[in-house]
């Protein structure tokens, strides 16, 4: 029997977050401190939860294409993709490296639903808000490797939960899976000056009901919120801030409880609650 010491599993969890206005990762607000704390339960320091991720891949609902990509670029660039913002916001950047040859083979392991690898990009976008907005208060260092997975949003919600099921292998070879987005997402209905937690009800109702789908672990379910009605329709008028929580749900271990993070809600619509499962 071998006397040398168990190596430390490299496991990653599965983590959505909301991210909400591009405006968090600069102003004094309740929700990116508990991005900040989440990231000091990475590595080797006494009460870690978890080792620092070997590559951290992100799926954010600013990326929409035609087919599934990767960012392949070794130093993808910070994308300031909005408008009407301080120049301090477009001021910020996030030089974290790409991964260009994992990238190539998350490619060929993780397949499309026609059976085809996975588009590789190697210039054309790079890290955008929804990404280094929450990776920059959680990972400041900016040394962690990260690609972005892009979404077809022209896919049914279901087959986004099928292909995040595919990336749940990747946890096991530590690759920190982070989905960013929002459970609930009407920028239509945003009220501006609306003092953080004030909600409409039907935000509240569209939380409280996907919350419920997930302690029930039915992520068939949440695939199926187009169907929940007028409340879905206010919820999300488009629904690319939606698909991200299902690829982190997919690549959730099956029966692994989800524990939440910043619930609570911005502009009266949009949800802040965020889900991690270790």
């Amino acid at each position: 029997m071998s006397t040398s010491q168990p190596q430390p599993s490299p496991r990653q969890p599965a983590i959505f977050l909301g991210h909400g206005s591009p405006m968090n990762v600069i102003d004094r607000n309740p929700w990116r401190p508990v991005w900040q704390d989440m990231g000091t339960q990475f590595g080797d320091a006494p009460g870690a939860r978890w080792p620092q991720p070997r590559l951290i891949l992100c799926i954010s609902a600013h990326w929409l294409t035609d087919g599934w990509w990767l960012t392949a670029m070794a130093q993808p660039p910070t994308i300031h993709d909005f408008g009407g913002f301080p120049s301090e916001l477009f001021e910020q950047q996030y030089p974290a490296p790409g991964a260009p040859e994992l990238a190539l083979e998350i490619s060929q392991l993780i397949r499309q639903p026609d059976g085809s690898a996975l588009g590789l990009d190697d210039h054309q976008w790079g890290l955008d808000h929804g990404c280094w907005g929450v990776l920059k208060p959680m990972f400041p260092q900016a040394s962690i490797p990260v690609i972005q997975l892009s979404m077809d949003y022209s896919q049914p919600p279901a087959v986004h939960l099928a292909l995040g099921e595919q990336l749940r292998s990747l946890r096991e070879r530590g690759v920190l899976v982070l989905a960013s987005g929002n459970v609930v997402h009407n920028l239509r209905a945003m009220q501006r000056d609306a003092p953080d937690n004030h909600a409409y009800d039907w935000t509240i109702e569209f939380d409280r009901k996907t919350e419920e789908l997930l302690n029930q672990g039915d992520h068939m379910a949440l695939a199926n919120f187009r169907q929940w009605g007028r409340l879905a329709e206010l919820a999300h008028p488009t629904w690319e801030h939606f698909l991200p929580l299902l690829y982190a749900a997919g690549a959730a271990t099956p029966g692994a409880k989800p524990e939440y993070l910043n619930v609570g809600f911005q502009t009266g619509s949009v949800s802040m609650r965020s889900v991690v499962w270790s």
